[in-house]
């Protein structure tokens, strides 16, 4: 079993709502990510999203297709990403890590030689944004077999039968994009996300994460009231690509946002982790 389930039964026992922080490894330059994966877990990430850089990131809106284009001037190769994980396990063997990417490098190295990878390497679950549920089945039983979850997006426009689809098909947590759009978009309606969360509660008994449009401590906050998980991508690479060219700050700049998350979403009374 991966690291996922057990995270959030312990913060659901302390009433509190995971913190799931995205950067994209390798961004601006490989030596940066793994120091970063730490600051954030230290501020008070409780899961890590590693971004897999890829050349056509077509869910992602320009802040992340930004960051696949620095990384992928120092050719950072899905291997790659897998020894950043490796590396990481070094320090920390507590903390989630779920590889979020594309199909076509998994399928370049093959289900089961990716999977057994991935699980040596520490890695607990794969989001992967280009493969729907119906063409899964070799994945997921590669997936399975190496006990690691697999991790599928919901959205506003899921009707119940394919909520109960996808959820069927996952493990871990589900992710639900709580906008029309690609990554880095805006105007976040938790009211909306409320009512989206309900439906999907009655078909699934998994932690739901939300994602997208999530950008401030105050933000985060809102959806935390409802949520089992803030998912915090764009807002984090934002920061990333503005201290590009002093990678030294990237670091600290990160865990000022995170921490002013984290402390936020403390201050919630009757968080979502209770769900």
């Amino acid at each position: 079993m991966s690291r996922i389930p057990d995270k959030f039964a312990q913060l659901k026992a302390q009433g509190r709502t995971a913190l799931i922080a995205y950067v994209t490894a390798g961004d601006p330059q490989p030596d940066v990510t793994v120091p970063l994966m730490h600051s954030m877990v230290e501020a008070g990430a409780d899961v890590i999203e590693l971004g897999v850089p890829f050349s056509d990131p077509m869910a992602d809106g320009p802040v992340i297709q930004a960051a696949s284009e620095r990384a992928l001037k120092h050719h950072v190769s899905l291997r790659q990403v897998m020894e950043m994980v490796r590396s990481f396990r070094s320090r920390d063997t507590d903390t989630p890590v779920v590889l979020m990417g594309y199909l076509n490098p998994i399928e370049v190295l093959g289900y089961a030689e990716f999977t057994r990878t991935a699980a040596d390497a520490g890695v607990d679950g794969v989001l992967t944004v280009d493969l729907p549920p119906e063409e899964a089945d070799d994945f997921l039983d590669a997936m399975r077999a190496n006990r690691l979850d697999p991790i599928f997006l919901l959205s506003p426009t899921s009707t119940a039968e394919r909520i109960g689809r996808i959820c069927a098909a996952a493990s871990g947590f589900v992710y639900y994009v709580s906008l029309k759009g690609v990554t880095g978009a805006s105007s976040l309606d938790v009211g909306a996300v409320t009512e989206k969360l309900q439906q999907i509660r009655k078909l699934t008994p998994l932690p739901i994460g939300v994602g997208f449009g999530i950008k401030d401590a105050d933000s985060a906050a809102r959806v935390a009231a409802v949520a089992d998980a803030v998912i915090v991508g764009s807002a984090v690479v934002n920061l990333v690509a503005a201290n590009a060219e002093r990678p030294e700050a990237i670091a600290g700049e990160v865990a000022e946002l995170l921490a002013g998350m984290r402390r936020a979403m403390n201050d919630v009374p009757g968080a979502a982790a209770a769900s």
